[in-house]
Formats: C-alpha cells, sequence, structure tokens
C-alpha cells in the first residue's frame, strides 16, 4: 500500500488498539474486585532505544518495523490506562533491575534471585518476560504518588 493507505491503516488499527487494550484492562479490574481487590496502578516497561523515525523510515526497515510495533501497543496500553483511571509506573528495561536494586535496598543478584525463586511455585513458563512483569509491578506496588 502507499504511505496515505498506510497511515489511514495505521489509524484504524490504533484506534481498534485502545478500545481493545481498556476492554482487557476493564475486564483485570472486574476479575480483581471480583476476588475483593481494587486494581489502582500498572507498570510499563518502556523500550531503552531512541525515538523512532518517521513512517517513512519505519517501513524501509524490517526492525524498525518491530521496534515500532513495540511502540504502538505500549501506546495503546498507556492511554488505555489513564481512562481506566490507572496510576502508571514507567521504567525504562534496561535501567528495570538497578531500579528495582536501588529503591528495593537487594544487590542485582539476590534480587534476581528472588524473582526466579518466586516463580517456582507456578511452574513453567517463567521466562524473562513474567520475571520483569513481577519485578515491575513490585515497584508500581511502592511507588508514591
Amino acid at each position: 500500500m502507499d504511505l496515505t493507505e498506510a497511515k489511514t491503516f495505521l489509524d484504524q488499527l490504533r484506534k481498534e488498539s485502545h478500545k481493545l487494550a481498556l476492554a482487557a484492562i476493564h475486564a483485570a479490574q472486574t476479575e480483581a474486585a471480583q476476588q475483593g481487590y481494587e486494581l489502582t496502578r500498572a507498570a510499563l516497561l518502556l523500550a531503552s532505544g531512541r525515538p523512532l523515525p518517521e513512517l517513512p523510515r519505519i517501513l524501509e526497515s524490517h526492525a524498525i518495523i518491530h521496534t515500532a510495533d513495540g511502540e504502538f501497543f505500549r501506546d495503546a496500553l498507556l492511554r488505555a490506562c489513564a481512562r481506566a483511571d490507572l496510576y502508571v509506573t514507567k521504567i525504562k528495561e534496561r535501567e528495570l533491575l538497578a531500579t528495582a536494586s536501588s529503591t528495593l535496598g537487594r544487590p542485582p543478584t539476590k534480587l534476581t534471585q528472588f524473582i526466579s525463586d518466586l516463580g517456582k511455585p507456578l511452574g513453567s513458563p517463567w521466562t524473562q518476560d513474567e520475571k520483569f512483569a513481577t519485578l515491575a509491578a513490585w515497584l508500581a506496588h511502592i511507588e508514591k504518588r
């Protein structure tokens, strides 16, 4: 498709992704409420790279398309969190362990081991994504507004 069609297509996807993200957050809030909890915070890991170029340059590079895809969905989640009145802790992924170590007062090696051990009772998979999400959620929980 040409650039104008691509922009129109992306605008439609953006609107739909915003709706879907908000619906997912509302579903999580409902499920939490049914268990006696209130969802008031969220954590979002941010990319550590430089800002994205304009759309024509993005479309020229397969690697940048993947980066843009991640930013696209992070934006949808941020907007949905705002609409759901969730406070969002944003942390650059490459800074997560150092930030957590400093905030929680634990050396990075001990913190990494603690998070790894935390997932053992849950079974597989307990990947880096789940570990990072747990650590980010922990930081969001203790962060002051």
